[in-house]
């Protein structure tokens, strides 16, 4: 686990992310993996990130922004270091956009 977040600090250090960035990035993404049994994330996929996000929202109880910032920290970690995307993590819900001929 120690390399993986060694990877993913120095993309963000490289992409001049804020400090508080990468600690709250890496704080995510080490309690992603604490959550799934210490697997390692290239073994896991959209299923996992739902789950640990249902899991926020849930049993912790945390804000709709605060499961954003773990969203947008794991999706930073699939599509920057391990190269790869999550399609259906991104439809979680939320107000929607309605057009026109709805109004």
């Amino acid at each position: 686990m120690a390399k993986l977040l060694e990877e993913v600090r120095d993309l963000i250090r490289t992409g001049h992310y804020s400090y508080r960035t990468e600690e709250a990035y890496l704080n995510w993404i080490r309690q992603y993996i604490l959550f799934h049994g210490k697997r390692h994330p290239a073994e896991m996929g959209a299923a996992e990130v739902s789950a640990f996000l249902t899991h926020l929202a849930v049993k912790r109880q945390v804000a709709a922004s605060t499961q954003n910032q773990a969203l947008a920290a794991l999706l930073f970690l699939y599509k920057n270091v391990l190269k790869e995307e999550l399609p259906h993590v991104l439809n979680r819900g939320g107000r929607g956009v309605k057009s026109p001929l709805d109004l």
